[in-house]
């Protein structure tokens, strides 16, 4: 395995690069580091895949710029316009999960040339979960806390991290809980949610964006507490190259940690019946 240092202006951001073969780009989101995807990866390097591994901008070892117009999602959107062009591919296949999920939507939609496959975990395209209804805006309430500066800081750290502990389910919080309180990612991880999720989009109307032109898997389980399935399976309206639903039973929001040898497969086959 090698790291890469990709830098996009002034955001140097560290990149797992690992394998031979087509090139599949996998992003985190919330609360996580590239260390979300470790098993994923494991299996996709073995199978013949080279795959490459971001700590996206404000987490893990890349660069956290404290300021939130900095993550907003051109920042983002450029930030993997940079690593691809890092890594020498014409195209690559793009995962996501969580705010890697929204981040590779949003990508695969405006840099059409470099993404060949989209792959996302749990969060549907931008317009379907912005048209969901009330049952995803119950259950992304937290949002709302996580908007405001200091609050939503205030809410993960309460009573020991209790709601870490008891509310995100993760399967891995204590690793998270000892990641965020280094380096300031708390703050950091949250300006994702501040720059490009404010409480006004409860009320505003869906962004509207290009119909996606690649072919589209999307990854949803029954257990997700934090997203319905309304808005992954409307997801296929955008999707104009096709998409192909798979719901995973009985696991929760974490997939690639509870779930890896599964989601693997999923993207494997993914690959024998696309372009």
């Amino acid at each position: 395995m090698e790291s890469l240092q990709v830098s996009n202006g002034d955001v140097q951001l560290n990149v797992n690069v690992d394998g031979e073969g087509p090139t599949v780009l996998l992003l985190h989101g919330w609360p996580d580091t590239s260390a979300l995807w470790n098993d994923v990866a494991a299996d996709l390097v073995a199978a013949g895949y080279r795959v490459a591994v971001p700590d996206l901008r404000g987490c893990g070892l890349s660069d956290k710029p404290t300021d939130v117009e900095r993550y907003a999602m051109h920042h983002l959107v450029g930030d993997v316009a940079a690593i691809i062009a890092v890594l020498g591919d014409d195209k690559v296949t793009l995962v996501g999960h969580d705010w890697g999920a929204n981040l590779a939507w949003v990508s695969a939609t405006y840099l059409p040339e470099l993404i060949e496959r989209l792959v996302v975990l749990s969060v549907g395209h931008p317009t379907s979960f912005r048209s969901a209804g009330l049952e995803q805006q119950i259950k992304s309430w937290y949002t709302l806390l996580f908007f405001h500066e200091g609050v939503g800081e205030a809410f993960l750290r309460k009573n020991d991290y209790e709601a870490m502990r008891r509310w995100t389910g993760h399967p891995r919080v204590e690793e998270i809980i000892h990641e965020l309180e280094r380096d300031g990612q708390m703050t950091t991880h949250l300006l994702w949610y501040r720059a490009n999720l404010p409480p006004s989009s409860f009320v505003a109307d869906p962004p509207v964006l290009p119909p996606v032109q690649v072919p589209v898997l999307g990854l949803w389980s029954s257990g997700d507490a934090a997203l319905c399935e309304a808005q992954m399976t409307n997801s296929a309206l955008y999707c104009d190259q096709g998409f192909t639903y798979v719901r995973f039973e009985g696991h929760g929001h974490w997939l690639p940690i509870e779930a890896p040898h599964e989601v693997a497969a999923e993207i494997i086959e993914f690959f024998s019946v696309t372009p």
